[in-house]
């Protein structure tokens, strides 16, 4: 088994939109988010370095900031396209405020029933479900194949609030109703079976 600590970008330029696939640049202080929650889990497993490898969506908000990690650590970065966020089609980068304003009915269809509802144009759930499977099948193999037992994943919202639902057995639909802080750690173990387990916070 192999452990994933999956970083949450910091706040970004577009963080009032659904920016998916959009490529903004992360705020000052979203940078400042991520470098204190990494410092202090580097110090608190100190004087041992926590992590093998680093991994990262290529969007900037993610990719920066992991290779800057990856460069103080001395780490491997490996940029997978499959680990970015879900692509919201003609919603992207829009704030769901303007979204309501305009398409109520639609908004709601999407945030009550996503596995039934896609945005115009967008990337469906269980197309995104299957991209993020994919992600973690590369991880696990790239993880195997050097001997590494634990990683950090540098990604986005969407992508931790997908492995939470598997983790926890809840459907699809619930994906929305999950947490994942930005800047912030949410920490799995991945099994040889790709099957996903959620380690508290705290751990």
């Amino acid at each position: 088994m192999y452990r994933i600590d999956l970083l949450r970008h910091g706040k970004t330029e577009l963080s009032h939109t659904l920016r998916g696939s959009s490529d903004d640049a992360l705020t000052d202080s979203g940078w400042q988010q991520m470098r204190h929650t990494v410092d202090q889990s580097i110090k608190k497993h100190a004087p041992i370095q926590p992590w093998d490898v680093v991994f990262s969506s290529p969007l900037q908000r993610c990719a920066l900031f992991a290779d800057e990690i990856a460069n103080n650590l001395n780490l491997e970065l490996i940029l997978d396209t499959n680990l970015q966020e879900m692509h919201f089609g003609d919603w992207e980068a829009v704030s769901t405020q303007d979204i309501y304003a305009k398409q109520p009915a639609l908004l709601a269809q999407f945030w009550e029933t996503p596995t039934q509802f896609s945005p115009p144009n967008a990337e469906s759930i269980q197309q995104f479900q299957q991209r993020i499977l994919n992600a973690m099948q590369q991880i696990q193999l790239a993880m195997q194949h050097n001997h590494f037992t634990h990683a950090m994943v540098v990604t986005h919202g969407g992508v931790i609030k997908l492995l939470k639902c598997l983790a926890f057995n809840q459907p699809l639909d619930d994906i929305l109703k999950m947490s994942a802080e930005l800047g912030q750690f949410n920490h799995f173990i991945l099994h040889d079976d790709l099957s996903i387990e959620y380690v508290e916070q705290s751990a």
